[in-house]
């Protein structure tokens, strides 16, 4: 019995943890590396394309774009966050984690997912105000309140997120310590946990219901204004033109919640699919949207589109 109470308080907490790369098939990660690469090099150039496009063209400084260098910003935060384990596993073969590391990552991924939404949500209200009051637009939205728009939303991700940290190392740690992901997510630690975690979970559906769930609530009603603003306007042609300007932010908004309501209900419902599934809606939720967003940016927004083509053609001129 001794013997037992010693080996079980030898193993109460373990230092790392071992990430997972693609369950049951660990022969093929090195096979993952390029399409890795690929994904974090175009989050890079992309991002990185509109952040400089932005920059440079005076025309582009407005608050929908101001809005976007945040969204750039943030994908690319986001996307670097998950990018040492993933290409640890899959470049180097090193699948541990240690413990404290794996709790900041952590940290970092579901603060700059609730991050993303926030700025999805000022997104949804700069073209509220730009379709119901356009004369006002550049007066409402300065620079001072873009500025004050960007520390709230990152101050409530920070207060939302704190306490996750503290919620997992309080807990011990004797059964297994391997993650399903090749990352390091609060669900997934929570459940390898040899105590109750009642209360990580009811912490756990609180952020989700308080943050990304009423966020979503807000960019509903968000766009049922507009659009009651839009059928207001006279001229077929202007509605149109008013509609268009919103399309990008649709499918920014489509990009993050569609993959996070996918991800939610198989870890709900789908404990009968394979683990593969599990892992490729993990993946694809966070690896997708900073690689499309600035795509859909580049080819839904004329500004944008027609500068990145004259940097383009530039560059062949001089060549």
């Amino acid at each position: 019995k001794t013997m037992t109470m010693n080996s079980t308080a030898s193993h109460a907490n373990h230092h790392s943890f071992i990430l997972t790369g693609i369950p049951g098939m660990s022969d093929k990660n090195p096979w993952m590396a390029f399409p890795l690469g690929f994904l974090y090099t175009l989050t890079l150039l992309g991002n990185g394309t509109i952040l400089a496009v932005i920059n440079v063209d005076e025309s582009l400084h407005e608050p929908m774009y101001y809005f976007l260098s945040i969204l750039a910003v943030t994908d690319v935060s986001l996307s670097m966050s998950t990018s040492p384990s993933m290409l640890s596993i899959f470049w180097f073969n090193a699948p541990e984690i240690p413990f404290d590391a794996c709790i900041t990552q952590m940290f970092f991924i579901h603060g700059f997912g609730v991050v993303e939404s926030g700025v999805l949500v000022s997104m949804a209200f700069d073209r509220f105000v730009a379709i119901r009051d356009p004369l006002r637009y550049a007066s409402i939205l300065t620079h001072d309140i873009i500025g004050k728009i960007g520390i709230a939303v990152l101050i409530r991700a920070v207060c939302v997120v704190l306490p996750v940290p503290f919620l997992i190392k309080r807990l011990p740690f004797c059964r297994s310590n391997v993650l399903s992901h090749s990352y390091c997510l609060h669900q997934d630690a929570m459940r390898l946990a040899c105590a109750s975690t009642r209360i990580n979970s009811l912490y756990g559906l609180i952020i989700v219901i308080f943050t990304l769930g009423l966020d979503a609530l807000i960019i509903l009603f968000s766009y049922m204004l507009i659009l009651k603003t839009v059928l207001g306007i006279a001229s077929r042609t202007e509605r149109v033109k008013a509609l268009n300007t919103c399309l990008s932010h649709i499918c920014a908004v489509l990009l993050f919640y569609v993959p996070l309501i996918g991800v939610t209900m198989i870890h709900r419902f789908g404990k009968h699919l394979s683990p593969v599934v599990h892992t490729l809606m993990a993946n694809i939720y966070l690896l997708l949207p900073p690689v499309l967003n600035p795509i859909v940016y580049s080819v839904k927004t004329k500004q944008i589109r027609r500068r990145i083509l004259h940097m383009f053609q530039g560059r062949k001129d001089r060549a």
